[in-house]
């Protein structure tokens, strides 16, 4: 579980160092709102446990391993999380972060937001929903 950890820390570090220079560089690839992820620790659908201090997220329909940046866009603080889990599944909302991901992005209740997908586990092809980009 340590290496898994630590191998997800190396690969937000690089998609965060050489990703790209300022959010204005690429087109979203979907924006909507997020909500902070609960914050005690349990399984996943993933299969892996939550944990507040792990910039993790959970999405409806990317892939797990799948490495996003959010982008707040109130304040234009963001964060790379990676996708461990299923969900929102309430309307309007298209992500849900870790509680040291919120801290990052200043996210307090529910914040607007785009993410860019940064990375998908090699081998796997995943088709985005039907709804457009922005769309709630």
């Amino acid at each position: 579980m340590r290496t898994t950890s630590h191998l997800a820390v190396i690969g937000l570090l690089l998609v965060a160092l050489l990703g790209p220079m300022s959010a204005a560089d690429r087109k979203p690839d979907e924006c909507g709102l997020a909500s902070q992820y609960s914050s005690v620790s349990e399984e996943t659908a993933s299969g892996e446990d939550t944990y507040a201090e792990n910039f993790t997220a959970a999405h409806r329909s990317l892939p797990f391993g799948t490495l996003v940046r959010v982008d707040n866009q109130k304040n234009q603080r963001w964060a790379v999380v990676r996708i461990t889990d299923r969900g929102p599944f309430i309307e309007g909302r298209i992500i849900d972060v870790s509680r040291v991901a919120a801290r990052e992005l200043g996210v307090s209740g529910l914040t607007q937001v785009c993410i860019n997908i940064q990375w998908i586990p090699e081998g796997i092809r995943w088709v985005p929903e039907s709804r457009a980009v922005g769309e709630n």
